[in-house]
């Protein structure tokens, strides 16, 4: 049983992440359903194995060490792939996520067309919040992509590790990954700023340091894009102001409100209509009354401007969802099964 084998027979079936566990078959989780894959058992033997074809040398030592390791992997030909290695009942378990290596643009995503305005933003920073495998990685790279084909300016990116691969076209892009170019992204966002960047990407904002990096780096006149694994925009404002000591809660909402630029929240749903995934989008842009909610400590209070500004191309999460069901694309039960507000929704699709 190779390797190559398992990841061509994943890719054929449309595959978006894969599972090398000791004692199972392979695994691929096809349109969010878990499906083992027409192959034998895998051994602890065979496990290891497979980590070590995948893993170079620097990568095999910090698994060898903390018993965890992220890094990437290609298979020239076939595909890239973000991958985890850890230890479960005494052997190794695998988790590979498929990278589509094509950046899909922006109009093929579903997304709305407020989206594709935000790459015209100047500075600021814009968050693409979801849970793991909504698509925030694959929506910032189109939106990236938008950019780099129309300006000439510098990018830099900061990624855990480097999912697609930008090449620079009329802008510069680098990608800096956690590890090999820097040891995290708090370290990579303080020396970021003498590397005269236009525009950031900071793959994740996971921790208090990260977070205070990224919106000076917005703060002084940059634009910022990152990721947070929150579900709508009220969540995301509480959470970046949760990350702060109370004594400096109030400094933060007056920062935040004067440089987040917008949230997009996204989930995806399994279509009916065809094949693949179709996304449900949230969409909070930072007009004068959102400020002032943030500033004022009143960040309950944003689904009620998301609902009256729909004009302004603002859009909550379950109206959405709503969009998608009438349109045919999802199930009711899925429409219901992932909406902010399950009975209001099931009321509304009734109607």
């Amino acid at each position: 049983m190779e390797l190559n084998q398992i990841l061509q027979t994943a890719t054929e079936m449309d595959a978006s992440d894969i599972h090398l566990i000791s004692g199972h078959p392979p695994m691929a989780r096809i349109h969010t359903h878990m499906t083992p894959l027409d192959f034998p058992v895998i051994s602890p033997d065979g496990a290891m194995r497979f980590l070590k074809q995948m893993a170079g040398e620097d990568h095999m030592k910090v698994f060898d060490k903390i018993k965890d390791a992220d890094f990437s992997y290609e298979v020239p030909g076939l595909g890239r792939y973000r991958v985890n290695a850890h230890m479960q009942r005494n052997s190794v378990g695998i988790a590979l996520r498929a990278i589509k290596t094509k950046i899909p643009p922006l109009p093929a995503l579903n997304l709305p067309e407020v989206i594709s305005r935000l790459t015209y933003l100047p500075r600021g920073l814009v968050l693409v919040t979801g849970d793991t495998g909504s698509g925030k990685s694959t929506t910032l790279a189109a939106m990236i992509d938008a950019m780099n084909k129309r300006y000439r300016k510098h990018i830099i990116t900061l990624e855990d590790p480097t999912e697609y691969k930008l090449e620079s076209d009329k802008c510069v892009i680098e990608q800096r990954e956690l590890g090999m170019d820097t040891p995290s992204f708090a370290s990579g966002l303080r020396h970021v700023l003498r590397q005269d960047p236009d525009i950031i990407l900071v793959g994740e904002m996971r921790d208090l340091e990260t977070t205070a990096a990224a919106i000076t780096a917005a703060e002084t006149g940059h634009l910022v894009f990152s990721t947070l694994h929150t579900v709508n925009a009220s969540h995301t404002v509480e959470r970046i102001i949760d990350m702060y000591p109370a004594d400096q809660q109030n400094q933060i909402r007056s920062m935040l409100a004067n440089t987040l630029q917008a949230v997009i929240s996204q989930t995806l749903f399994k279509r009916i209509d065809q094949k693949g995934m179709v996304p449900a989008v949230e969409v909070m842009l930072c007009t004068p009354a959102v400020r002032n909610l943030i500033r004022e400590d009143r960040a309950f209070e944003i689904p009620n401007v998301i609902e009256t500004s729909r004009q302004l191309g603002m859009n909550s999460l379950d109206n959405s969802i709503a969009e998608l069901y009438f349109n045919g694309m999802i199930s009711k039960e899925d429409a219901i099964a992932q909406a902010a507000y399950p009975e209001k929704l099931e009321r509304a699709l009734a109607a």
